[in-house]
């Protein structure tokens, strides 16, 4: 089986894991959505399982790299507040350009594949503390609650969106109603922090 067959195999599961969630999904439909027999699936890539850590790996680095980039474009113990605005930014606009993580992370949320307990410990734990290592002593307030704030809130933004007045909701499509929650977030960060200066608007 080549890379590119691979990738093709991973690509289905993640589509229909963010779908349909872990435990919602089978190995047939992820094979058949690939274009293979599940033999051949099961063979060269793995049972359900092996998919599904697959898939929260690669999820898991992608954010890493996220916002580790965003640390270093901006690093926090040379201005901690723009620090903090800019990976505001670069994680919410990560999640526009992959929803599927945000729909990968809600459904365990919601217990989905709650038979798999290690990933929290293993991706979700580490990133807040590098986050958090990162800001160390520059910030006042208790930045560990304010980062799970903007987790929640930008994640319910992505898969929920805005209301609007005729009921349809709006979410990445809609530029003004992302412009207004992107200002909600600064605004909220920086009340919550207790940060100097004006959020950017």
């Amino acid at each position: 089986m080549t890379s590119s067959q691979v990738e093709a195999i991973v690509a289905s599961a993640t589509r229909l894991f963010a779908a349909l969630g872990y435990d919602g999904t089978s190995t047939r439909q992820i094979a058949e959505a690939a274009g293979f027999n599940i033999a051949t699936v099961n063979y060269h890539v793995g049972a359900k399982r092996e998919l599904y850590l697959a898939v929260m790996e690669r999820a898991h680095l992608a954010e890493r790299a996220a916002l580790a980039g965003a640390l270093a474009d901006a690093p926090p113990a040379d201005d901690p507040v723009r620090a903090i605005h800019l990976l505001i930014d670069r994680y919410l606009d990560f999640l526009l350009d992959r929803p599927e993580v945000s729909a990968l992370w809600m459904h365990r949320w919601l217990s989905d594949a709650d038979d798999i307990a290690e990933l929290e410990l293993q991706y979700v734990r580490p990133l807040l503390a590098m986050v958090m290592e990162g800001f160390e002593g520059r910030l006042e307030g208790d930045l560990e609650s304010a980062l799970w704030t903007v987790i929640w809130c930008v994640n319910g933004y992505i898969m929920g969106g805005q209301m609007g007045d005729t009921g349809r909701r709006r979410a990445g499509e809609d530029r003004a109603a992302l412009q207004r929650f992107r200002r909600h977030l600064h605004r909220q960060a920086h009340m919550t922090l207790g940060l100097a200066g004006e959020w950017p608007r």
